[in-house]
């Protein structure tokens, strides 16, 4: 399997690794297939993604779609973070194999996860037309946003 540069240089430097303790939204989304699992911290100060830390456990596509998608949303506004597509972490990328496109969906749904987390703390309705479920992330078979 041939990885691009990129991939290569976020697997094994990868940005963002780590915890927030006092995130205000925490998005972890999982995939028993392939048993990639991604969670998503950011910190947000008037509306503005200002810190965000992932811990992925999976292979080095799964650690490469976590680490670029947190470099593309950290001190975005959240209204640019939600415009976040997993085809744009694979542009990104530039490119993925075939078979680890689904690590790019889930870094997309682990930062929709983080941001409708963030909304329900502060009592803000996540829109259902912006988190809705792709299906991939199996282990919560809930329609909507997912919220492990």
């Amino acid at each position: 399997m041939l990885y691009s540069d990129k991939v290569m240089d976020h697997f094994m430097n990868p940005r963002n690794v780590g915890k927030i303790d006092d995130a205000d939204g925490v998005g972890e989304v999982g995939n028993a297939k392939c048993g990639d699992i991604m969670k998503v911290y950011i910190k947000v100060d008037n509306d503005i993604i200002t810190d965000v830390k992932f811990n992925t456990f999976g292979c080095a596509s799964a650690i490469a779609t976590s680490s670029i998608a947190t470099e593309m949303i950290k001190g975005k506004p959240i209204s640019e973070a939600l415009k976040l597509t997993n085809k744009a972490v694979v542009e990104a990328l530039d490119g993925l194999p075939p078979v680890k496109i689904h690590c790019s969906v889930l870094a997309e749904e682990a930062v929709k996860a983080a941001i409708a987390d963030y909304y329900k703390k502060i009592g803000k309705e996540p829109d259902p037309e912006i988190f809705s479920c792709t299906g991939c992330c199996e282990s919560c078979g809930a329609e909507g946003a997912h919220s492990h």
